[in-house]
C-alpha cells in the first residue's frame, strides 16, 4: 500500500482503545477512528465500575492518554449497523476492528426469573453510572434483596444496594441514582454462591470494600465455609484466593456490630427458583449444595426458600449481535482466527476484526486486553504485508462528511474534553470529582459547543 494504513476501531472501551495503541505503535504512520455508540469515550470503564471505585477508574487516565495521540480519532454517537454499515465503512478504512464489549446481563434459566422485581446486574449498574439509554428511575421497592453471583459485578451491586445514598455523595453519582437510593427501604442485602468460598470470582479488594461502610454489617453465613481437596488446592496455589478465604473466614467469626444494614454472604447455595407472587418476586429459593472433592460441586435436594422482594442476578455479561456479522449465541461471541473474523465456513472476511470481550467472551481483568488487542493487531498488521483490500475514499474528511450527510450529531475528542470539563464544574461546588450528565442530548450538546 503506498499511502498511510487507515482503519476504524467500533468500540471506545479499554479493548478499543488498546487496539489503536498497538497499531499506531507498529505502524508510524497508521491512522485510526475509534467509533461508538455513545457520545463519551471508556465504555464499561464509565458505564460499568461502580461509582465508589475510584482506583479502578483511574484506568482512564492511561486510555486518554492515547486518545490524545493525534493519529487517534474519536467518533462518537455512531451507532454500527445502524448509522455506518460494514460496507460503507469499507470505503473509507483499509480494515475494521469490532471491539464492542459486552454489555447485556447473561441469563439465568430458573422458573420465575423473569417475575417483576427480578433484574440483571449490568441493567442495574448502566442506571447508577447513569448510562444515557436507560431509563431515569429504578424501582428500589424491596426491603430485603437477593444478589445472586460471586464475582465483582456481584459485590458491587451488592455493596450499592446496601450503601446509604449519602455515603456516595463524594462519587460521580447523576442525582437521579441519589434520589432514588435515598428513597430505598432495603434493610438486608443476601448474596448467594452456588460454589465455595475458595471458588469466589470478586478480588481481595473488592471484597473488603465491602466492609467499609459504617452502616453496613457485613455478615458471613459459617454453613457454608466449607473446603475439598481441590478448594484446598487453590488456596495454596494462589495468592488472591487465600487473601479472600482468610477474609471471609475472619468475619465468619467476629463479633456481631449494630448497624443499620445488614449484607448476608452465602455459600453453597444454588438458585432453584424466584417465587411469585401476582407476577411479583415474593421470594428466592435455593438449594444447599456440597463439595464433590475437586471445587466443584452437586445439589443435596435440601431447599431452603429466602423472603426477598428483589432478585439481580449476577451471572456474567453477554455481548451482543452485531448486523451483518457472524455470531455465536452460545458463547456470545464473533467466530475469529487469532482476531480474524471468520464467516460461516471459517473462512477469513477481508478486513475485518475482533477484539475484546466479543472476541473471548466477558473473561479476565480489563488489563488482559491488551493482549487480546495485541494478537488482533498483529494479524492485521500480518494481512497488511499480504496485501489488505484497500479502502476507496480513504481521507480524513471523508468519512466524517459522509455521517454528518445522515444528520448524526457526531461528538469528537475535543467535544469529550468539554464535557468532561463540564461534569467536573459541576462536581467542584460540592467537593467531587465530577457529576455526570445523564441524557444524551446534553451530553451531545455541550460537547458541540
Amino acid at each position: 500500500m503506498d499511502r498511510p494504513l487507515r482503519v476504524a476501531v467500533i468500540g471506545a472501551g479499554p479493548a478499543g482503545i488498546y487496539a489503536a495503541d498497538h497499531l499506531i505503535k507498529a505502524d508510524p504512520t497508521a491512522t485510526v477512528d475509534i467509533l461508538d455508540k455513545l457520545p463519551t469515550p471508556y465504555g464499561l470503564i464509565r458505564y460499568g465500575v461502580a461509582p465508589d471505585h475510584p482506583r479502578i477508574k483511574e484506568i482512564i487516565n492511561a486510555l486518554h492518554r492515547v486518545m490524545d495521540n493525534p493519529r487517534i480519532r474519536f467518533l462518537g454517537n455512531v451507532a454500527y449497523g445502524v448509522d455506518v454499515k460494514p460496507e460503507e465503512l469499507s470505503r473509507f478504512y483499509d480494515a475494521t476492528i469490532i471491539a464492542t464489549g459486552a454489555e447485556k446481563d447473561r441469563n439465568l434459566d430458573i422458573p420465575g426469573i423473569d417475575l417483576r422485581g427480578s433484574y440483571g446486574a449490568a441493567d442495574f449498574a448502566s442506571w447508577y453510572n447513569g448510562h444515557p439509554d436507560v431509563p431515569r428511575e429504578w424501582p428500589l421497592e424491596a426491603r430485603e434483596v437477593a444478589v445472586i453471583g460471586a464475582g465483582n459485578v456481584a459485590v458491587d451491586v451488592a455493596r450499592i444496594l446496601a450503601k446509604t445514598a449519602d455515603e456516595l455523595l463524594t462519587t460521580e453519582i447523576p442525582d437521579n441514582v441519589y434520589q432514588g437510593l435515598k428513597a430505598s427501604p432495603v434493610t438486608d442485602v443476601h448474596v448467594f454462591s452456588r460454589r465455595g468460598p475458595a471458588q469466589v470470582k470478586f478480588t481481595p479488594q473488592e471484597l473488603r470494600e465491602l466492609d467499609h461502610s459504617p452502616n453496613v454489617e457485613v455478615i458471613v453465613h459459617p454453613e457454608g465455609i466449607e473446603f475439598d481437596e481441590g478448594s484446598l488446592e487453590a488456596i495454596r496455589k494462589t495468592r488472591h484466593v487465600k487473601m479472600c478465604v482468610d477474609i471471609l473466614q475472619n468475619w465468619a467469626v467476629r463479633d456481631p456490630r449494630d448497624r443499620p444494614r445488614r449484607l448476608h454472604l452465602y455459600f453453597l447455595q444454588a438458585p432453584v427458583e424466584v417465587l411469585g407472587e401476582d407476577g411479583r418476586v415474593v421470594g428466592l429459593r435455593t438449594e444447599t449444595q456440597e463439595l464433590t472433592g475437586d471445587g466443584w460441586v452437586r445439589g443435596t435436594g435440601e431447599l431452603t426458600d429466602w423472603p426477598v422482594q428483589a432478585v439481580y442476578r449476577a451471572v456474567g455479561y453477554l455481548s451482543t449481535a452485531l448486523p451483518d456479522l457472524p455470531f455465536n449465541t452460545s458463547t456470545g461471541t464473533i467466530p475469529h482466527d487469532a482476531g480474524r473474523v471468520l464467516d460461516l465456513d471459517g473462512e477469513h472476511i477481508p478486513g475485518l476484526y475482533v477484539a475484546g470481550w466479543i472476541k473471548r467472551g466477558p473473561v479476565g481483568l480489563i488489563g488482559h486486553t491488551k493482549g487480546c488487542s495485541g494478537e488482533t493487531v498483529t494479524s492485521l498488521l500480518e494481512d497488511l504485508k499480504s496485501g489488505l483490500n484497500a479502502a476507496d475514499s480513504p481521507g480524513l474528511d471523508e468519512v466524517v462528511t459522509y455521517l454528518k450527510g445522515r444528520g448524526l450529531p457526531l461528538t469528537t475528542w475535543a467535544g469529550w474534553q468539554l464535557l468532561d470539563q463540564h461534569e467536573i464544574a459541576l462536581g467542584e461546588p460540592h467537593s467531587r470529582k465530577r457529576v455526570k450528565v445523564v441524557p444524551r442530548e446534553e451530553m451531545t450538546a455541550i460537547s458541540n459547543a
